[in-house]
């Protein structure tokens, strides 16, 4: 499987200068590519194909005087740059005819310069490298210091070079990663996810909700009101853009971290995984969204999915329909309703159930019988 490392970086005053210079080729090509598409298609033109694009807005543009300046950078910059566009058209198309699930996907829009996320792409065809003294050095720009925090597992497919809204710049390699399978342990885990407490384990333990953003709250407040009180256009309020964007890296960052510590224990410490399917994008369009968001249930099951598969664990997404609250675990009978407010309530078998706790044996339950049909087992209970 691939997967991605990221690492920071630290370029000279003149390494940024000659990234910024490559940010804005690559993003150049792309909008160029996209405007000939798009007068192509209004004019009633046949569609340009990919590589009669590359030929306009790379190889001839570049002996024109008004682009002259594309063969300043890397010419993989470029390619990828176009790449990208080609990828977006195709995903587009897919979408309107419905070959791709999931939501609808928009046609590509022109990138600019103010946009929140800068980035440029290597592949090997550009022959980056790592230095022995643990530099990148990339071609047209130099040798960049890294922040190593760890040491990749193979060789390098690509690598591309981020510049966030907070002005730092990161490096994300790509690379392969063979399967590292952990011990086989018996333990199995249905997690119920929530807002009062961010996972209730089926075992009954409950992992409090860190809330970061909750939490960061009055400091990213008053970020925000001294830069509404910049005037538009001034150096100042560049500067508190920065500011800004700074204070939500910080807990975008927190977040993550937290995300990852916790998923990798799970996976250590659990054979299989069984989590409910919830629907995000419906419950972030709530009045609970604020809340949803900080939570980042989708970033935290996206954790559990990768690292089960790369350390031969079991990750199963239970159906969202399922009634994992109203159910009973003891007797397995349905109530009729069960309103948020309430926490706890007693069956008429005579059990009393956490609703949380409840809702997670279920999801175990559940979990367990989705993976033993997938595995083949017995579908139609016996006779």
């Amino acid at each position: 499987m691939q997967l991605r490392y990221n690492f920071r970086l630290y370029p000279s005053p003149g390494q940024r200068a000659a990234l910024a210079k490559a940010f804005g080729c690559a993003r150049t090509v792309f909008n160029d590519g996209l405007r000939i598409r798009q007068e192509a298609r209004e004019n009633g033109l046949p569609y340009v194909s990919d590589g009669d694009l590359s030929k306009r807005v790379i190889t001839q543009a570049k002996q024109t005087p008004e682009r002259s300046w594309l063969g300043e950078v890397s010419a993989v910059v470029l390619q990828q740059a176009l790449a990208d566009l080609n990828t977006a058209y195709r995903n587009f198309f897919a979408s309107l005819s419905g070959k791709r699930k999931g939501p609808k996907i928009a046609a590509p829009r022109f990138r600019s310069r103010k946009d929140n996320r800068q980035a440029i792409r290597f592949t090997k065809n550009a022959r980056f490298t790592v230095t022995a003294g643990g530099k990148l050095r990339l071609p047209k720009i130099g040798d960049l210091k890294v922040k190593w925090s760890r040491d990749l597992p193979s060789e390098p497919s690509s690598v591309t070079v981020i510049k966030d809204a907070s002005g730092r710049y990161f490096a994300s390699f790509v690379v392969g990663a063979g399967g590292e399978s952990l011990p086989e342990i018996a333990s199995e885990v249905g997690i119920d996810l929530g807002l009062t407490h961010f996972a209730v384990l089926s075992d009954g333990r409950k992992i409090d909700n860190p809330r970061w953003l909750r939490r960061a709250e009055r400091r990213l407040k008053k970020a925000q009101q001294t830069l509404s009180r910049k005037a538009k256009g001034s150096n100042n309020r560049k500067k508190a853009v920065v500011k800004v964007a700074k204070a939500h890296a910080e807990v975008a960052d927190t977040r993550r971290d937290w995300a990852h510590k916790l998923s990798t224990e799970l996976v250590r410490d659990n054979q299989a995984i069984y989590v409910e399917n919830l629907a995000v994008s419906g419950l972030g369009r709530t009045r609970l969204a604020k809340s949803v968001h900080d939570a980042g249930w989708a970033q935290f099951t996206a954790m559990l999915a990768y690292k089960a598969a790369r350390y031969g664990r079991h990750f199963v997404k239970v159906d969202r329909w399922f009634p994992s609250s109203k159910l009973c675990s003891a007797c397995g009978a349905l109530q009729e309703k069960m309103p948020l407010n309430v926490r706890s309530w007693a069956c008429s078998c005579g059990a009393v159930h956490d609703r949380d706790v409840n809702a997670a044996v279920n999801i175990l339950a559940a979990g367990r019988a989705e993976r033993l049909n997938a595995c083949g087992g017995t579908v139609r209970p016996a006779a």
